[in-house]
Parts: C-alpha cells; structure tokens; sequence
C-alpha cells in the first residue's frame, strides 16, 4: 500500500524535539514550520507529521504508526495522504483491540509561490471536521473516544 514507519512513543521524545515545534502544554496550541512547497516530498512529509504529532501531548501508553497513502494531482495542487494509527498495548494485551486513525492531507500548491509552506489538514476517524495545525489544539480523548467505541461494538455485537 505504501510505506509505513512506527514510532513506538512519541510522547517520550517530546523533550528532544527539533526547533520550531512549540511545546505541549495542556494549554497551549502546539504547531510546528511546516517546509516549503518546493522542498517537500514524502519523506519529508512523514517526519513532519511526527514532529508535528510531538506537540500533542498524548499520555506515554500510546503507540502510533504511519503510513503514506497517496498521492493524488489535481489541478492546482497535489495532495498527499497520510494516516496514523492509534492504539494503547499492555502487557495482559499486547495486541490492541482497537485502534484509532488520524488522517493528514498535506496540499502542495501548483499556482501559489513555492516558497509559501504547505497547507496541512488532518481528522480523526469518524469526525467529519478538517482541523489545521496550529488553529485547534488535539485532544487525547479524540482517540479514546474512538478506542472506547470500536471495543462497545466489538462487545455488543456476536458473531
């Protein structure tokens, strides 16, 4: 499908983040420089993502992958699909029941100056919403709200 990284905690690396990533503080909106649109690529996109996951503040139990999805060109921009995966192991389950996904696009435009940083959007699994960086701050209970549902069904329902 397309290439895939997993990043066993990125809560603990927060203190060695690059600069330019703003802190976790439960109060604060964490965002970081999002690169130039004429020096991305998808490699570039990824650590991005990571780096920009670093500022959410999630508790230290969670484990995310990340996976590039595709890339799609359209008229004035190519658009670039990410997805993350949320889940919280534990040693009497150390393969999680449930996960949760966070989407990016990541928009590099065809008709803006190529100095200008790419447009990032992402949205959790089942939220109908597009957020931007920098403009609302992620909440932990966004992915335990999902965990928390998947595994009501997965108890509600027999097969």
């Amino acid at each position: 499908m397309g290439d895939r990284s997993c990043t066993p905690n990125l809560a603990e690396t927060a203190s060695d983040s690059p600069r330019g990533v703003e802190t976790s503080d439960p109060g604060q909106i964490g965002n970081i420089n999002w690169v130039a649109c004429k020096d991305f690529t998808v490699e570039t996109g990824k650590k991005q993502i990571e780096e920009y996951i670093r500022t959410w503040g999630v508790g230290p139990e969670w484990r995310v992958s990340l996976d590039f999805l595709r890339e799609t060109e359209l008229d004035f921009h190519t658009q670039y699909q990410y997805r993350t995966q949320w889940s919280v192991p534990t040693p009497r389950g150390p393969i999680p029941r449930a996960t949760a996904s966070v989407y990016f696009l990541v928009l590099v435009s065809k008709t803006k100056p190529r100095t200008l940083p790419v447009e990032v959007y992402f949205s959790a699994e089942s939220h109908h919403l597009q957020l931007r960086p920098g403009r609302i701050r992620f909440r932990e209970k966004w992915l335990r709200d999902i965990v928390d549902s998947k595994t009501f069904l997965q108890t509600s329902v027999h097969f």
